[in-house]
């Protein structure tokens, strides 16, 4: 039975591998045609490709030094699946770094390309179309890696390490890129648009390569590796519940058939993702297929997407992934447990439902469409301190909802069925990140293809269709954040249960002090965490923006532009930040939880993991919205609104924004791996306590 798991999960995994290949191998076989276009997508392309390289010579010795403690300490098969799991997330990064990079210029010629009467439908195929093959290489990865595992431990104790794995390198690869993104955009913000008065991505401004570059850094390789690991540990988690789970009065436990519902669960996700993702990217195998099916039950639907309605056909895509994941759902529940089928089916299509309505009331909050983020720029007539004011307000009073969902979910899969039903719940919120995750990726390469639009001097109906696509990739990636938090927080929860049930721990009691003192430690490590990394970006801002002023001061004509930026160090400066303003946080993840657990207990170290859970998941939805409604706010002013690009009230919002870039694309978005990070260490290291 074991080995039918294992054949059925490294199957689908390589069946998205395969189409990922396909994918890439069509969109590679188009030719950039501007010649201006090509050069720069190659410099872009090599900077970010020179850093990741880097990045991980840095973390290869700290793999191989944690890898060495786990072998002598728990045995070679926790350090063989350690190995593993970083391996898997840090391919899983350069593989989607690769893909984006050789999709953005794509991106930027097909903007231009109206020889078949859409310009816009083909930038989104191209930036989809790269944003895909990073979905379906995570999701693919992330099940051939949990079956490789699983074939040579067979035991999904030992398996729990794959997940530690993963996370470590995720927290690094998204605080590290995080800082270097951030640095160069704060910097190219402050200096370009409110010093200088220079549009965005102008090529007179010297960190604008590093801006371009950090796109790819911090949100195709950082957010590829940050829900690789979500992705597997909600799944990890589900397996060690169901492992030991019971639905019986006689306490017959599931064993193998808790363990293979999570992976089938995932196996089927991998597909449903497909079929979405064949609604929107005519590049993808068999979607001639799909399409002639869909034009004949919904014509009107398909037309729209060929028209190129970007935020349309990516909701259309997302919807069939979930219709499809919740029939399959009913479909395993009923192969696999029989009269507590419905409990389960219900359980999994509660986390489901949450995890869409999450996304719902993130657009809600962080878009410009609505009437918060309008909210936010209208406070621009007042200058920038109302601007900040009011996004904090928005996004302190928008956890809110999302907590309660959570909570509503959590109560409504406990109730059906268990805290195996609080697992899997998790796995259905990310059952589908094929197409979320390439939904979310899309945004990115959009960024960067009307950054290479405006450095190339391309005409203004270019940029206009890929800043109309980064807008909604904005929004987008915004939800894909708030799922990538509510799954956390479910995640963290069953990891959390797990961890109890391998430190035989029955109940953590409040009243002892050791707990209390663990408590107040995890809930105090989500704020030293979050000031670490925000003064990062803030000092390497710092050194940007005084970089750049040197050059706009000293370079003779730069800014009537005979004279040449000197891109190459302001690269250096985001490269030297990054990497050495990481360490300290990621390492922190795992050292605070070690040292609680054996200077101070095991109940203690319970106590930590939930004041973590607890502050992390509303300090990363409070500054994700943030961050989110305030670059909104900018983007809806310089549509026109409130007196448009170049007044008073967009430098106001620009700042807003600045403040905002280290909140969604740096603090925030690492913050679920934190509390993940820690929970799965103290699971690994239960027996050790």
């Amino acid at each position: 039975m074991w080995l039918f798991l294992v054949f059925v999960t490294l199957v689908f995994g390589v069946l998205a591998g395969l189409y990922a290949w396909t994918v890439f191998q069509k969109l590679a076989a188009s030719q950039i045609k501007h010649e201006r276009v090509a050069e720069l997508s190659d410099i872009i392309h090599k900077g970010a490709m020179a850093f990741l390289k880097k990045e991980y010579t840095w973390l290869a010795p700290f793999v191989c030094v944690v890898a060495v403690l786990l072998a002598v300490s728990l045995g070679v098969g926790q350090a063989f699946a350690f190995i593993l799991g970083a391996a898997c997330s840090a391919t899983a990064g350069w593989i989607g770094m690769f893909v984006a990079t050789q999709a953005n210029g794509r991106t930027t010629d097909a903007a231009s390309d109206n020889s078949n009467g859409s310009a816009a439908g083909n930038a989104l195929e191209a930036a989809f179309s790269g944003g895909s093959i990073v979905g379906m290489v995570v999701v693919g990865l992330g099940l051939i890696g949990l079956a490789i595992a699983y074939l040579f431990l067979n035991d999904v104790a030992s398996l729990t390490a794959f997940g530690m794995g993963a996370s470590s390198i995720a927290l690094f690869a998204r605080v590290g890129g995080g800082i270097y993104t951030k640095a160069a955009d704060v910097g190219a913000d402050l200096v370009g648009k409110v010093e200088a008065g220079i549009p965005e991505d102008d090529p007179r401004n010297p960190a604008v390569i590093a801006d371009n570059v950090g796109d790819n850094v911090g949100d195709i390789a950082g957010m590829g590796a940050d829900l690789f690991e979500s992705y597997v540990n909600s799944i990890l988690a589900a397996m060690a519940i169901g492992a030991v789970y019971s639905f019986t009065k006689d306490g017959a436990q599931l064993g193998l058939w808790g363990i293979g519902y999570p992976l089938f669960l995932s196996a089927w996700g991998i597909f449903s993702s497909i079929i979405g993702c064949m609604m929107i990217s005519r590049k993808a195998p068999g979607s001639d297929m799909v399409i002639k099916i869909a034009r004949g039950i919904m014509p009107s639907v398909v037309k729209r997407i060929d028209e190129g309605d970007a935020a349309f056909a990516l909701r259309v895509g997302t919807f069939v992934a979930g219709g499809l994941m919740i029939a399959g759902t009913l479909v395993l529940s009923l192969l696999f447990f029989f009269s507590n089928a419905f409990n389960v089916f219900l359980a999994v299509t509660s986390g489901v439902l949450a995890g869409i309505l999450i996304g719902i009331m993130t657009e809600i909050y962080t878009s410009g469409d609505y009437r918060f983020v309008q909210g936010v720029a209208k406070t621009s007539e007042t200058g920038a301190a109302t601007v900040i004011l009011s996004g904090i307000s928005l996004g302190m009073m928008s956890t809110g909802i999302p907590v309660i969902l959570i909570c509503i979910s959590t109560l409504i899969s406990y109730y059906l069925a268990g805290m195996f039903g609080v697992a899997v719940a998790a796995v259905g919120m990310l059952s589908i990140t094929g197409i979320s995750l390439s939904v979310d990726a899309y945004g990115p390469i959009a960024d960067n293809a009307g950054g290479i639009a405006e450095m190339s001097e391309l005409p203004s109906d270019v940029r206009k269709i890929t800043d109309h696509l980064d807008a909604i990739g904005n929004t987008t990636a915004a939800m894909g954040k708030g799922l990538a938090i509510g799954s956390a927080a479910l995640t963290a929860l069953a990891l959390f249960v797990a961890y109890s049930q391998a430190a035989k721990i029955d109940k953590i009691d409040i009243m002892n002090p050791y707990v209390i003192v663990g408590l107040l430690i995890g809930g105090m490590l989500p704020f030293i965490f979050c000031s670490l990394s925000i003064d990062a970006v803030s000092k390497a801002a710092y050194s940007m923006i005084e970089e750049v002023r040197r050059q706009f001061r000293e370079i003779t004509g730069i800014m009537e532009g005979t004279g040449k930026p000197e891109y190459e160090r302001c690269v250096e400066i985001s490269t030297h930040a990054a990497l050495t303003q990481m360490v300290v946080p990621g390492v922190m993840a795992i050292v605070v939880p070690v040292l609680v657990g054996f200077l101070l207990g095991k109940e203690a170290l319970g106590g930590l993991l939930g004041g973590a859970i607890v502050t992390g998941v509303m300090m990363a939805l409070f500054m994700s919205n943030s961050g989110g409604a305030w670059d909104n706010a900018k983007k809806y002013i310089e549509e026109g609104h409130f007196n448009g690009k170049g007044s008073p009230n967009h430098a106001a919002a620009v700042i807003g924004d600045t403040v905002g870039d280290p909140f969604k694309d740096t603090a925030g978005p690492s913050l679920n791996i934190l509390i993940k990070l820690m929970t799965v260490v103290a699971l690994v290291l239960a027996p050790l306590f």
